[in-house]
């Protein structure tokens, strides 16, 4: 489990980090980890949901750029 600490998540894909943020929530809704451990596993968490979120707004900014030239070429 010490790998879902790993504060080196830069070159994850999103699916990685998305699956080791589920892990994590998992973890602390068990609650069968001590107060200290569920304080590190929480901020890797908020790491890794901020990773995630900026993910998914880089492939919408691309969709979109995308999408932005398809309409260009039309007209």
């Amino acid at each position: 489990m010490t790998e879902l600490l790993d504060k080196k998540i830069d070159n994850l894909s999103y699916e990685e980090a998305f699956d080791r943020l589920q892990k994590i929530i998992q973890l602390l809704e068990d609650g069968k980890v001590s107060l200290d451990d569920s304080i590190k596993y929480y901020e890797q968490g908020a790491l890794l949901k901020n990773f995630c979120e900026e993910k998914l707004r880089n492939a919408e900014m691309k969709i979109k750029n995308v999408l932005d030239k398809k309409g260009v070429d039309k007209e």
